[in-house]
């Protein structure tokens, strides 16, 4: 195997392992900072030994193996585990089993959800909510700093730094590894919600790479998802989170072409959308209802996704409801992101004249400086209107704001097309 070829997998290996890898080792260490460490530690010997070895049959197991062989080597040398190493020391005297033995045992031990730990825990109230959600998508979601900077439109080095001081401060709390009491639970909830939210994007539209999903993500955010609508079933918002992804989720295989091509929304074949999880989502919708009250942000971006999800084609669509719920959730949630999908709505409902008045409020806007979406929905509607050469300057923008290689070639193609 060459070595580009092994650093491809052990890349692609280190996406769909990491979040589990880390989780289960923070388990055992209680410092979800040493357990990164410990986690990159196996990575390290991977891109040494794979370009030689190959690839092994579970390479997941393998990272655990070796970093778990780490994790025991920390406490003989430094004894870093030196209040998990007493408290199995006590027990361990009358079984006659050495504490490498037991800390082995316990790390291949999945009794509960170490993903739920690990999310719980990055979403430690002792952390403002900006670190929850950086260092949560970069421990569990696998993402690079640099995916994280332009999910939240920051700079980079802010992002950085915000996850180093996190996993400062979770430390020096000693913020136990756990789901929080039932007590607690309420206060915690909307910051996990975001987490995962922002994981399944990740993956339904990568914000980098060669591809333009990430399945694996999606199923990761969608698993932790359901479980918390068992933890927490009174939660109408945790019910609309998991019914705007199940929605979502029905139409990944839809939107890759057999190239791996994207395909936008009123371009797919419907018949290739997952009906299965569009009835899920629309159960979990009518869940969120029935526990009464006014919709919440994930509640409304659900009931949008299921306006689309009952319309059997693109042109049956109710543009003009979708509108009404776009008008609630700017109400509800302001933001310049929400004002660009309101612009699309009104484009597709009272034409393009109607959204690109809106869009073309949008374009000071200092956080939308860099966000590639603005610029490619504006070329559209000024391709509907006529206006071909600043249509096709924007789409140019578009194309070289995007960091997706995928979504750079529809861009273009978009453009030279007109």
């Amino acid at each position: 195997m060459t070595r580009q070829k092994a650093a491809d997998a052990i890349d692609a290996v280190w996406r769909i392992e990491s979040a589990r890898l880390i989780a289960g080792l923070a388990r055992i260490v209680g410092d979800i900072g040493l357990a990164e460490d410990l986690a990159q530690d196996a990575l390290v010997a991977a891109l040494e030994q794979w370009p030689e070895s190959g690839v092994p049959d579970n390479p997941g197991a393998w990272l655990m193996a070796t970093a778990k062989h780490r994790a025991i080597d920390q406490v003989r040398r430094r004894k870093m585990l030196a209040r998990k190493h007493e408290h199995l020391g006590r027990q361990l005297e009358e079984r006659q089993i050495s504490p490498e033995s037991a800390i082995a045992d316990a790390i291949d031990d999945h009794v509960g959800d170490d993903l739920l730990r690990l999310i719980f825990t990055t979403c430690h109230p002792v952390l403002t909510t900006e670190a929850r959600v950086a260092l949560t998508l970069r421990l569990l979601g696998g993402l690079t700093t640099d995916e994280i900077a332009r999910a939240f439109l920051q700079p980079r080095p802010t992002i950085q730094q915000r996850i180093v001081r996190a996993k400062r401060t979770l430390a020096a709390a000693r913020v136990p590894f756990e789901v929080p009491p039932p007590a607690e639970l309420g206060a915690r909830l909307g910051s996990v919600l975001e987490v995962i939210y922002l994981v399944f994007n990740e993956g339904y539209s990568a914000t980098a790479g060669a591809d333009w999903v990430r399945p694996a993500l999606c199923e990761d955010a969608l698993r932790l998802g359901r479980i918390l609508a068992e933890l927490a079933p009174q939660e109408a918002e945790v019910h609309g989170l998991v019914a705007l992804m199940e929605i979502q989720a029905s139409r990944i295989r839809a939107r890759v072409g057999p190239n791996g091509e994207p395909i936008l929304l009123l371009q797919q074949d419907r018949g290739r959308w997952d009906y299965l999880l569009i009835s899920r989502g629309l159960a979990a919708l009518g869940r969120a209802e029935a526990l009464g009250g006014v919709y919440g942000p994930y509640a409304l971006q659900a009931a949008i996704a299921a306006c689309h999800a009952r319309a059997r084609t693109a042109e049956e669509t109710d543009w003009t409801r979708i509108v009404a719920l776009y008008d609630a959730l700017a109400q509800l949630m302001p933001s310049p992101v929400v004002e660009l999908n309101r612009g699309v709505a009104l484009g597709m409902a009272f034409g393009p004249a109607a959204g690109l008045e809106v869009i073309d409020q949008l374009r000071s806007d200092p956080a939308l400086a860099s966000y590639h979406l603005l610029p490619s929905v504006r070329g559209d509607l000024l391709a509907k209107l006529g206006r071909v050469e600043e249509a096709r300057a924007e789409l140019k923008q578009a194309a070289a704001l995007t960091q997706n290689v995928r979504e750079r070639e529809l861009l273009l193609k978009k453009m030279e097309a007109l």
